[in-house]
């Protein structure tokens, strides 16, 4: 006969990981908080222009701000080296095959700063639009990357995404006519997954766009 933790199943999903997840990033925006520290986590696919949007932002921003940035990534170090040209105090994580960075992971990043010497924490995630959605991380706001080069249906294949943004960042304009995406259907299947996000487009290869962005996330 079965014991208690034998319930024919072969797998248990654990109830507890949404709450537990939640309670990190809570506690990660309490310590933010108290720094008054600013916190945005960056999402997109691989290649849809993550790194070079946060470092469109840090130029538009340094003026002004002072800027840390934690950059998610696998294995390797090259968007962490990209950003770090900037001057800017950089964090790698690589997550030795993790899809999604969460609140603890985030936390360990945290505690290598002097958070009392920045104003704006730029959290460059693991490139991917489908494990990161289940893990905030403790972000003042999202903000969501797609690119045009992945195609128009990237809106409506990742739902879940798309409603957890507060800003969603349509990259890559220029190349689109070449790869037949219409921007303003792209557009509207944002809004129309979250009628509530501010979507903005941009070049961020050139600096097109970026003004614009900083304006969406009321920085």
């Amino acid at each position: 006969m079965p014991d208690e933790a034998d319930n024919g199943y072969d797998i248990v999903i654990d109830v507890d990981l949404s709450k537990r997840t939640s309670e990190l990033a809570d506690r990660n925006l309490e310590l933010l908080d108290e720094h008054g520290v600013r916190a945005i986590d960056v999402l997109g696919s691989v290649g849809s222009g993550k790194t070079t949007l946060i470092n469109g932002l840090i130029d538009q921003l340094k003026p002004r701000m002072s800027i840390a940035v934690i950059a998610g990534d696998i294995t390797t170090r090259i968007d962490a080296e990209r950003i770090e040209v900037q001057g800017v105090p950089v964090v790698q994580i690589q997550t030795g095959g993790a899809c999604h960075l969460d609140g603890e992971i985030v936390r360990r990043g945290m505690q290598r700063l002097d958070l009392d010497a920045i104003d704006l924490l730029i959290v460059e995630n693991v490139g991917n639009l489908i494990c990161p959605a289940a893990f905030p991380i403790g972000a003042h706001k999202r903000l969501l990357v797609l690119s045009v080069t992945e195609g128009p249906y990237m809106a409506v294949k990742h739902p879940i995404m798309v409603r957890q943004a507060d800003v969603a960042v349509i990259n890559k304009i220029d190349l689109a006519e070449a790869m037949r995406v219409d921007v303003d259907r792209l557009m509207a299947d944002v809004r129309q997954v979250n009628p509530e996000i501010e979507v903005v487009t941009t070049v961020a290869r050139d600096g097109e766009g970026i003004a614009d962005v900083v304006a969406a996330l009321g920085l």
